[in-house]
């Protein structure tokens, strides 16, 4: 050991090339090499290096400001391979703007893919992303015009007569991860840090293209004081090492602190459910019939949007946390989940496991239920959750969860942009202005969930709004529940672009959603056994 080198963030500049292909680790803001990321944009911006990069990117990583927010310049990227930009403005315009070259490719099969580049094998091949836009036969993941005229990533292969998708390698020339200690010799621990995310087999995969691997950290400690087990990247495959020399602005756990133990696992916070309860909201009341479809000891996952938001304080509020399991595509068990900026990561959480062996769970054997934000559905089940107009949020870990999980619930408001209404447990829902944008379209705009496929697999699918829910049947989209004050032809038929089949056995949405207080989920739950 020893041949680390330990360099100033100004320094690291000096190892990514013009035309260097970039990978970073980390998600939301969570791990985020924060120092050399903005040490890369002053560079840029005043002297015009480096430039024309290639980024390789997993999750998203930014909180709308921070992160990757700090490469989002024309000609600072050429092209970026990533899985999610939904928190990052700029990147989304640059993408729209066709100023970047843009593939979106599912977060856990890019995840996975270091570790197959590691092994040398000639690409990732999974069923994960067939029939939705990743699928070169619709769009090869390809997010805007000048990217659609470029080269396929991704293969469409044929292994004893079933079809897969190979995900192709792509070497990398220089990793950004993030520690929390490094010794004298190099070696990374990461036990302050809220995720265990993929360090090390995107080291390996950088390592196996004899790739440059740069780590920020907060302090550097003298050999030996690191245990064994504590080192996540031994120092033999650190090149550099950047102490941040402002830990508090960043080098902080997440977007909204700087540390809390309580998210990294070394205390346990008190938590008083009675102090904390959440204001009900249009988005809380989505939350809590989504939540009826659980049942006794189901295991399940909350993606962005309306479930991170509220279904982990749904779940401490009605204190079911004993009655089901909780897991976030971060590699989170148990806890209450953090919300909006801070996604996938949890308070007292019971375990921590890496993202990409999380991947392995959502894409082998699947959970029991998801709950995933929504932005549009069609007639036959297809669900849009990664491209809005122009603009290019990208898949995030949806397709891998969605493809294998036993059901799927979808929450979205019933329309969108300007939507008011009113609700309370003896009336119901009233609609006080119509959201001016329709979600329930005759064809999405791009496929996140093939609808067609999911109902082959007989796989569950639920779209669950504030006055309708809907479930996908092999016939097709089935409204089953309306709530209770809602004019059928009005407010749900006229505001949608098709012609769902009408259940004959229609049922009234449970008006304990529009409760005060606990709607009694634990009793929900129990009924079910």
């Amino acid at each position: 050991m020893g041949k680390v080198e330990f360099i100033s963030s100004k320094e690291a500049i000096k190892h990514i090339g013009n035309g260097s292909t970039l990978c970073a680790v980390a998600m939301s803001l969570v791990s985020s090499s924060q120092s050399i990321l903005k040490e890369i944009e002053k560079s840029f911006l005043e002297k015009g290096y480096p430039n024309n990069l290639k980024f390789v990117h997993s999750c998203g990583q930014s909180d709308r400001i921070e992160g990757l927010t700090h490469l989002a310049h024309e000609g600072l990227l050429k092209q970026v391979i990533g899985g999610h930009w939904g928190l990052c403005p700029p990147m989304m315009n640059l993408i729209s703007e066709n100023k970047v070259e843009a593939y979106c490719l599912p977060q856990g099969q890019i995840a996975n893919m270091y570790h197959s580049m590691a092994l040398r094998e000639p690409g990732k091949i999974s069923k994960i992303g067939l029939g939705t836009f990743i699928d070169p036969r619709i769009e090869g993941g390809k997010m805007n015009a000048c990217t659609k005229v470029l080269d396929d990533i991704v293969d469409v292969i044929t292994v004893d007569g079933q079809e897969y998708l190979m995900y192709k390698e792509i070497p990398i020339d220089t990793l950004l991860i993030r520690g929390t200690y490094a010794d004298e010799n190099g070696n990374i621990s990461t036990e302050e840090e809220a995720m265990m995310l993929e360090v090390l087999p995107a080291v390996m995969a950088t390592k196996r293209f004899d790739g440059k691997v740069i780590c920020q950290v907060k302090q550097v400690v003298a050999s030996g004081t690191l245990g064994a087990k504590n080192v996540t990247v031994p120092g033999l495959f650190v090149d550099y090492v950047v102490v941040c020399d402002d830990p508090i602005v960043d080098h902080k756990q997440t977007s909204s602190w700087y540390f809390d133990p309580s998210y990294s696992g070394q205390k346990l916070a008190m938590i008083n459910s009675k102090s904390n309860l959440t204001e009900l909201t249009i988005r809380k009341v989505i939350g809590r019939r989504a939540m009826m479809e659980t049942y006794k000891n189901s295991i399940i996952n909350v993606g962005t949007g309306i479930p991170n938001d509220v279904i982990g304080t749904i779940i401490d509020e009605e204190k079911v946390s004993d009655d089901i399991s909780i897991t976030v595509e971060s590699g989170v068990y148990g806890g209450v989940p953090a919300g909006g900026v801070d996604f996938g990561i949890s308070k007292n959480a019971q375990a921590l496991i890496g993202h990409d062996r999380q991947f392995e769970y959502y894409n082998g054997a699947g959970v029991d239920i998801t709950f995933m934000g929504a932005g549009e559905m069609d007639a036959i089940g297809n669900v849009n959750a990664t491209k809005m107009g122009s603009k290019a949020p990208g898949a995030g870990g949806f397709i891998d969860i969605t493809t294998t999980a036993k059901c799927v619930v979808f929450c979205s408001t019933f329309t969108g942009v300007g939507l008011k209404v009113s609700f309370d447990e003896q009336n119901g829902l009233s609609i006080d202005q119509e959201g001016s944008i329709k979600k329930l379209v005759k064809e999405v705009q791009q496929i996140s969930y093939n609808g067609k496929l999911a109902a082959e697999r007989r796989q569950k699918m639920f779209y669950v709004t504030e006055r309708a829910v809907f479930e996908l049947t092999t016939s097709g989209v089935v409204l089953i529940e309306i709530a209770k004050g809602i004019d059928l032809q009005k407010d749900v038929l006229e505001q949608m672009d098709f012609k769902p089949i009408v259940s004959p056995n229609l049922k009234e949405i449970s008006t304990s959603i529009y409760r005060e207080g606990s709607f009694d989920l634990k009793s929900i739950i129990k009924n079910k056994c």
